[in-house]
């Protein structure tokens, strides 16, 4: 299928929609290419003025046109809003960044096994995120190129070959971004703390993270070797990173990662039901 035929629809228009969306037609994808789905007015104007789209109030026959569904949905919301939609989009493969949505139930819901679930994460809304994907038994070679290719003007993708992996997905890269501004936090607060303006304490912080994140994406060296480099014997950093290891702080972090999994795992648990 050429990138003139295709037809993408989006079953709601919010921020994820929007950075997906802006990258299509970075690359050239025609506005009368995508349709919208969209009930809240605000949001559906601003696609209108941002792409010069297509948003439908509601679901209809205008979706039987679509290629590829891409749900974009509070999960919450899911299932209410595939029961108008189903009708239409039976020949389409289906794309869900819907946090905590299991396939099993997304496949029953829009009724069709041409399912991929993915975990996005907020960098993609500046084209820098990471998503991992996973496809189900149905999902063709070229199904998957079609995603990773939609996907992909939002940054980096990996596939995951089992979903359960999703769950850990969420805690690393999708509730990552959370993480970092944490530190971002505490170093502008430390900053201050020792004689800089809030503002210079931030940019060092928000530098050194990108800096040192370039640093190890170009390397081939591992993070504890990276580290290492830094860390002269009875220097400063040294007595950071004793301070650090005497607080207990990485196994502090590993364990708030596994609570970030388990309640993954919860509310795919809940969210299924309906």
């Amino acid at each position: 299928m050429s990138n003139t035929s295709r037809h993408i629809a989006f079953i709601g228009g919010g921020n994820m929609a929007s950075a997906i969306i802006g990258g299509l037609i970075r690359q050239g994808m025609q506005p009368t290419q995508i349709t919208v789905v969209e009930p809240f007015a605000e949001t559906a104007a601003k696609l209108l003025k941002d792409f010069g789209l297509t948003v439908l109030p509601a679901a209809g026959v205008a979706l039987a046109q679509a290629d590829l569904v891409v749900w974009a949905v509070k999960p919450q919301m899911f299932s209410e809003a595939a029961a108008p939609v189903m009708p239409h989009t039976g020949k389409a493969l289906h794309l869900s960044v819907a946090a905590g949505i299991r396939t099993d139930s997304i496949c029953r819901w829009v009724g069709t096994d041409r399912v991929v679930r993915c975990m996005p994460n907020t960098p993609a809304l500046v084209g820098q995120g990471i998503t991992a994907l996973f496809a189900c038994p149905a999902v063709t070679p070229d199904d998957k190129a079609l995603v990773a290719q939609v996907i992909g003007t939002t940054g980096q993708t990996l596939w995951v070959q089992q979903e359960s992996q999703l769950d850990a997905v969420t805690a690393l890269s999708g509730s990552g971004p959370a993480y970092v501004f944490y530190f971002l936090e505490a170093m502008t607060e430390a900053g201050v703390g020792m004689g800089l303006s809030a503002d210079q304490a931030y940019q060092l912080a928000v530098a050194t993270f990108s800096g040192a994140s370039a640093l190890a994406a170009a390397s081939t060296e591992s993070p504890e070797v990276l580290r290492q480099r830094v860390t002269s014997k009875g220097g400063t950093t040294f007595a950071a990173i004793n301070a650090m290891e005497a607080s207990g702080m990485k196994a502090s972090f590993v364990n708030a990662m596994q609570a970030a999994e388990q309640r993954a795992r919860e509310l795919g648990d809940e969210f299924g039901k309906a």
